[in-house]
């Protein structure tokens, strides 16, 4: 049965693309990862298509799994996300703008004053993707050997979300006066002093920066463990998860609905908005030559490399050519993306290189190959099943792929009713459909 409304579409901007191998396809950039004109071309490429946001990911540490795959691992040349989206500000107008940072390795006040000051200048677009560290290469960078524990991390993030939502409520709407006449720059009985005492934090405040423009920058969430879908729907407004078919899909989006719900929130104040691969062709035939040749781009020894990390496995001394197990010991790293690839794996009989192949294409999200209709088609009754309520889009290659999907699956979603021509609000909350967060001291005070 077709469902009301229309989907929310996101651009996951992952250097050169999403493929492992992204970075030797002729039509990127050579050196796109540190250059900004390569990130504000596909920011106007998703603008003039109504995008709702750009979504960068991020990880404290650099890859160094083995020597024969840090060689040709493109992901270690990157910049800080933040930073680069405060760089875009001034160059589109209307997108959203979403940055990762981890709670398990910074302190509330650095990451409360940095997103209010990126909500600031972009006028209400920004985004906080709310992580906890899952790489064995952080923890080094910051004085330890090992990451603290899953449920550790994740209860430290919780407490760590709610002492910035409280930093960012320090001054009300309406404190800064400015009044030249009067010499009075501020009304200080709208000041605030948060004065947390908690486990993991003690945090007097208050913030030395303005009351962001949308209350809060929009908090996005990409937990699938238990400890993770327990932080989603405490606090995401956005949940980033990776479904690599419709039924996990609808498992995923009615379990974080229904948890949502049991604290209080209402299911159009937090969209499940799963990953997707789109390798789009004129004719079906072209898109599977094309994902063929984007296949031949990741060395062997960087899609073994990738398959170590995501699973948390040594595959040295391990026949690849054998049935993978339905189960591996307890990850401290990346558990549901683990739990997520052996149920797949188990569905469809993989082998170890079988599943090596599918983690390299797509890390366990969605790939969709077809043709313009057949992907949009596949979007829509996703959509339609309440399986999703959007879609971050990750194309293989940047810029060329998503380019393709603009031209040519857009027009397919908005034929079929389910996608905007243009922006509706001025702030990321308004286009999403969001409401804005009342400040919690005035709110306190009625």
């Amino acid at each position: 049965m077709p469902r009301k409304g229309e989907m929310k579409l996101g651009v996951f901007v992952n250097q050169a693309g999403y493929s492992e191998g992204a970075w030797r396809d002729p039509s990127t950039p050579v050196n796109g990862s540190i250059e900004v004109d390569h990130y504000a071309r596909v920011a106007a490429v998703a603008e003039s298509a109504a995008f709702h946001f750009l979504f960068l990911a991020d990880h404290l540490g650099s890859v160094e799994q083995g020597q024969a795959s840090v060689a040709r691992e493109s992901g270690n040349a990157g910049l800080e996300p933040i930073t680069l989206l405060a760089a875009l500000t001034a160059r589109t107008q209307n997108i959203g703008l979403v940055a990762t940072a981890t709670t398990t390795y910074n302190q509330p006040y650095h990451l409360a004053r940095m997103f209010a000051s990126l909500d600031h200048l972009s006028r209400g677009r920004a985004a906080w993707n709310v992580v906890t560290s899952a790489s064995k290469f952080e923890a080094p960078n910051f004085g330890e050997t090992e990451l603290p524990d899953h449920d550790t991390r994740y209860a430290r993030a919780s407490e760590f979300v709610k002492v910035v939502t409280a930093l960012w409520d320090s001054w009300e709407d309406d404190a800064f006066i400015r009044d030249k006449q009067s010499g009075i720059f501020a009304d200080s009985t709208k000041l605030h002093v948060p004065n947390h005492q908690g486990k993991y934090f003690s945090v007097r405040g208050p913030l030395n920066v303005a009351r962001p423009p949308q209350g809060y920058p929009v908090l996005v969430q990409a937990g699938a463990s238990a400890a993770g879908t327990r932080l989603a729907a405490e606090l995401a407004e956005v949940v980033f998860t990776a479904a690599p078919d419709v039924e996990y899909g609808k498992k995923y989006y009615d379990s974080i609905k229904e948890k949502a719900r049991a604290v209080g929130r209402e299911d159009n104040q937090v969209l499940v908005m799963p990953g997707i691969i789109p390798i789009v062709g004129r004719t079906k035939q072209e898109a599977s030559d094309k994902l063929q040749r984007i296949q031949s781009y990741a060395h062997i020894d960087v899609q073994i490399s990738l398959a170590e990390r995501m699973l948390d496995v040594d595959l040295s001394s391990i026949d690849l050519d054998s049935l993978v197990p339905a189960t591996l010991p307890t990850t401290n790293i990346f558990q549901s993306r683990q739990t997520v690839l052996l149920e797949l794996a188990a569905r469809h009989k993989f082998t170890w290189r079988q599943l090596i192949r599918f983690v390299a294409d797509g890390r366990g999200h969605r790939i969709i190959v077809g043709t313009p209709d057949e992907i949009a088609e596949n979007m829509v009754d996703t959509f339609n099943q309440s399986a999703a309520d959007g879609f971050n889009v990750m194309s293989a290659t940047l810029p060329g792929e998503f380019m393709e999907f603009v031209e040519l699956v857009i027009p397919e979603l908005r034929r079929r009713g389910k996608y905007r021509s243009a922006y509706a609000g001025q702030t990321l909350r308004e286009n999403l459909g969001l409401m804005r967060p009342l400040n919690r001291f005035t709110q306190a005070s009625r």
